[in-house]
């Protein structure tokens, strides 16, 4: 027999794991909106971390804010969530180990990650250790969408007859 809390979750869960699918959402479209009207501004953000060649992050650059607005939408509509997430987890991951190993190699630069991104200027100062606590909560919240793929307002919902 059910107790009343694991009723209350049970409730809960499709609750919690659409605030992760919304706030995710926005997110991507956010960060892939404000990258996708300079792409060239995008593949200088990505090679500033020095981890490709410049050919190579022209290539990442161009096709990383179409990435993130597929997977915002995608997130949006609740179309492949668990699937979704687990790329959403994936690019995180990736982020983060960027973020990390620019900092331990003594880069100066911006994420780029809500910005152009790339060299800081005289005075300017990094903000890693924010970055890397902000990603991780994104990070977060897509390991709740592949631990609880099942949202409201989802097309996955509808798609199963979950709605």
């Amino acid at each position: 027999m059910e107790t009343t809390r694991q009723i209350r979750m049970t409730v809960a869960w499709p609750w919690i794991s659409t605030a992760a699918r919304l706030v995710l959402a926005a997110v991507w479209l956010v960060a892939g909106s404000l990258k996708i009207g300079d792409l060239a501004a995008s593949a200088r953000a990505v090679h500033a971390y020095d981890l490709m060649s410049y050919d190579t992050a022209k290539i990442v650059g161009a096709v990383q804010p179409f990435l993130e607005i597929a997977l915002g939408l995608l997130l949006l509509i609740g179309l492949a969530t668990r699937l979704t997430g687990a790329i959403s987890a994936a690019l995180m991951a990736i982020f983060i180990a960027g973020i990390v190993s620019a900092w331990a190699r003594g880069l100066r630069i911006d994420c780029g990650c809500f910005s152009s991104g790339g060299d800081l200027g005289v005075g300017e100062s990094t903000a890693y250790s924010v970055d890397i606590l902000r990603d991780l909560a994104f990070l977060a919240l897509s390991g709740i969408l592949v631990w609880r793929p099942r949202t409201r307002f989802s097309l996955d919902g509808v798609l199963m007859g979950k709605q």
